[in-house]
């Protein structure tokens, strides 16, 4: 349990049976009344961001994640199979819970689970992802008028804007926050 000066930014918390980070806090000490701390807390399930006030009286319930490696193995239907790498145990994780990031993940890619004793509450893909292109149109030359990019379906089944130089069978590396070409391998 934690009392309202032990907040403090990265702090992990539970509320109502709900897994929250504090993004950021302020206390207020005002002349009259009591003291009480603004906050953003940040749901880790699915990153959306809340204010919350806390009361000089309120005890918030701590936690402490564990980061585990794991390694993509298979999809099967909405679930996507993980191996621990240290215990080699197999885990099924809903699609869900990776989101959009789904289509960056390809076999033998090793993301990182923020598990709450057992229970996994979010994942951590890598920041970049070198992918294949299985399917693009061929480049022409001097064709900049379209901004100089062309669409490419990578081996995940992605579709990626790409630099018109870049042809099929390239290896590419993709950021798996924003979904952009970042460079050829």
């Amino acid at each position: 349990m934690a009392a309202l000066n032990d907040l403090r930014n990265g702090l992990v918390i539970r509320l109502d049976d709900v897994v929250y980070t504090i993004v950021d806090f302020q206390p207020v000490k005002p002349g009259k009344g009591g003291a009480f701390t603004r906050t953003k807390i940040k749901r880790v399930a699915d990153g959306a961001v809340l204010d919350r006030t806390f009361r000089a009286n309120e005890t918030i319930e701590t936690v402490r994640l564990t980061d585990q490696e794991m390694q993509f193995l298979y999809s099967e239907g909405d679930m996507l199979w993980f191996m621990d790498n240290e215990t080699f145990d197999q885990h099924a994780l809903p699609k869900a819970l990776i989101g959009d990031g789904v289509k960056y993940l390809k076999e033998g890619e090793t993301i990182t689970v923020k598990m709450d004793v057992d229970t996994p509450l979010a994942v951590e893909l890598p920041t970049f992802v070198e992918l294949k292109i299985v399917e693009t149109d061929p480049g022409l030359r001097g064709d900049t008028v379209s901004g100089g990019s062309k669409t490419a379906k990578l081996e995940t089944g992605a579709v990626v804007n790409v630099p018109l130089f870049v042809k099929n069978e390239t290896v590419i590396k993709v950021d798996t926050r924003t979904g952009k070409y970042v460079e050829r391998v």
